[in-house]
C-alpha cells in the first residue's frame, strides 16, 4: 500500500545536473528524504525535508549543490542535483518516515534510481 517511486536518474557528465523525483502514495509522512549507495559503500544520507514545514537538512558532501523540495499537491519530493561529481555516482533512494528528519531511521523506501556521473 505504501509506495515510493523514484524517477529521473541517468548518466550525466561531471558538472551537469539531474532532478530526481519521488512520488509517494498510501499514507502521509512526517519526513521525506534521499539516501544513496555507491558500489562497495554503505548507504549514506543525502538530504531530508520536513513535509509540513519544509525544513531541509543536507549531508555536508552535497551542501550547496543539491536541493530537496516538495510539491504538496502531487505528494512528491524532488532532489535537484547540480554540479555533479563522479563521486556522486550511486543508486539514489527515496525514503519516508513518521519520525523527525534528524532521526535517520526511515521506515519506507523506494526501489532506487541509478545516477552515474562520468568524468
Amino acid at each position: 500500500q505504501v509506495q515510493l517511486v523514484e524517477s529521473g536518474g541517468g548518466l550525466v557528465q561531471a558538472g551537469g545536473s539531474l532532478r530526481l523525483s519521488c512520488a509517494a502514495s498510501g499514507r502521509t509522512f512526517y519526513t521525506m528524504g534521499w539516501f544513496r549507495q555507491a558500489p562497495g559503500k554503505e548507504r549514506e544520507f543525502v538530504a531530508s525535508l520536513n513535509w509540513s514545514g519544509g525544513s531541509t537538512f543536507y549531508a555536508d558532501s552535497v551542501k550547496g549543490r543539491f536541493t530537496i523540495s516538495r510539491d504538496y499537491a502531487k505528494n512528491t519530493v524532488y532532489l535537484q542535483m547540480n554540479s555533479l561529481k563522479p563521486e556522486d555516482t550511486a543508486v539514489y533512494y527515496c525514503a519516508a518516515s513518521r519520525r523527525s528528519q534528524y532521526d535517520l531511521r526511515y521506515e519506507y523506501w523506494g526501489q532506487g534510481t541509478q545516477v552515474t556521473v562520468s568524468s
